[in-house]
């Protein structure tokens, strides 16, 4: 199997246990921690279509960064990913990644679709 990409922010207890189920998997893992290296604007929009899901599905809309940003249910898909690109808090996590799909680890569970094909 090919090494997935884990965007991991080890601060929270929804990705430390996404990642621990690839680990016990034993799966080749690439850690991104987003909050030191942030995707960039391209590498979102690419996770865009790895995942199947609008920005608006896997941007943080609780995060201070959200409202402060003037964001909302008006913003668009551009708007919502500069913003992600600004401030990478806003992004969702943990996203994993598998050659061209991706999903957000929640529930944690989530990641293991990955590795059913």
């Amino acid at each position: 199997m090919e090494t997935l990409t884990i965007y991991h922010n080890p601060r929270c207890s929804k990705s430390r246990a996404a990642l621990a189920l690839l680990q016990e998997r034993q799966v080749a893992l690439r850690i991104v921690e987003y909050l030191k290296d942030p995707p960039s604007r391209q590498q979102l929009a690419a996770l865009r279509s790895q995942l199947g899901l609008a920005p608006a599905e896997w941007i943080r809309k609780g995060e201070p960064a959200f409202k402060a940003a003037g964001l909302g249910a008006h913003s668009s898909e551009a708007e919502l990913l500069d913003a992600m690109a600004k401030d990478p808090s806003l992004i969702e996590r943990p996203i994993v990644v598998r050659g061209a799909r991706a999903v957000v680890g929640r529930p944690p569970e989530r990641v293991l679709e990955l590795l059913e094909t």
